[in-house]
């Protein structure tokens, strides 16, 4: 791997500790990068961290670390309660974040739900702007990943984000995680001829240049423009190998951490996986 090569990991499992099996697991898959959990997925609880385990991450300069929020996170809902636990939990994420030295928080842009698209985002305005004012200039980024296209979701085709980025005022610590499953289910045809380019560029065009932190690399059990988010193995799925290695290749995605969300509990298919997207890399 070069300098300028993108470093490929996981989203690994914790069992065992934050660090101890995270990066166990990161070992036996060869990933060079990995994203976390810092909390339950599916719930709202907030633990407090190990501080033995968190400094066993900092000390990791050589393996860049990554958050993923809880699903649950949802800026564009209606509920009062939903919208005041996203916040906080997404400021726990980031407390989290800067604690084990991660380099970004990634969380969805959520769904208006009910509400209209406008109301959704003026609590956007709102409620996330103070949330990044928070941040330290030494705390992660907040990676915004747009989503499928499904249930009134807020942003789904990368130029969703433009009115997340104004909304946002473009904040210095704001950035993006880019999901090829995702933007293939909510319309972007990565494997048409010249696909990746024109939706990279698009996204380079709509957030600005350097606003691209993560890649989430993920094949699609489902067809383009599907709208809906269920991950397949990389090559295995209905976008291919070969976009994978075009947005490996395009120079503005250039030593940016490609981090695989795939099938499979083992560390047989994630391997697999992280193999096949370093040999696209290195070609």
């Amino acid at each position: 791997m070069t300098s300028s090569s993108s470093p490929i990991g996981a989203h690994v499992p914790v069992a065992g500790g934050l660090a101890t099996g995270g990066l166990k697991y990161a070992a036996e898959i060869g990933a060079e990068t990995i994203q976390v959990f810092v909390a339950n997925p599916r719930g709202w609880a907030l633990p407090e961290g190990k501080p033995a385990e968190d400094e066993k991450l900092r000390a990791r300069a050589d393996v860049p670390v990554y958050i993923h929020a809880p699903y649950l996170v949802n800026f564009g809902s209606p509920s009062e309660e939903t919208l005041a636990k996203s916040i906080a939990t997404v400021r726990h994420s980031l407390v989290r974040g800067r604690a084990i030295g991660a380099r970004g928080v990634v969380v969805h842009t959520g769904s208006a739900v009910t509400q209209t698209y406008d109301a959704a985002m003026t609590q956007v305005h709102e409620h996330v702007l103070p949330l990044l004012e928070e941040i330290p200039e030494d705390g992660p980024d907040l990676l915004l990943e747009p989503m499928s296209g499904q249930n009134n979701m807020l942003c789904a085709k990368v130029q969703d984000l433009g009115p997340f980025f104004e909304r946002l005022e473009h904040h210095p610590k704001l950035g993006v995680c880019f999901d090829t499953c995702h933007a293939f289910s909510a319309g972007h045809d990565l494997t048409a001829p010249g696909g990746v380019k024109e939706t990279v560029d698009a996204l380079i065009a709509t957030v600005g240049e350097g606003r691209l932190k993560l890649v989430h690399a993920n094949d699609s059990k489902d067809a383009c423009a599907s709208a809906k988010d269920r991950h397949e193995n990389i090559g295995a799925g209905q976008i291919g190998e070969r976009p994978f290695a075009d947005l490996l290749h395009h120079p503005a995605v250039a030593g940016i951490p490609f981090i695989i969300e795939t099938p499979g509990r083992a560390p047989e298919p994630h391997a697999k996986d992280i193999t096949t997207l370093k040999r696209l890399r290195d070609a």
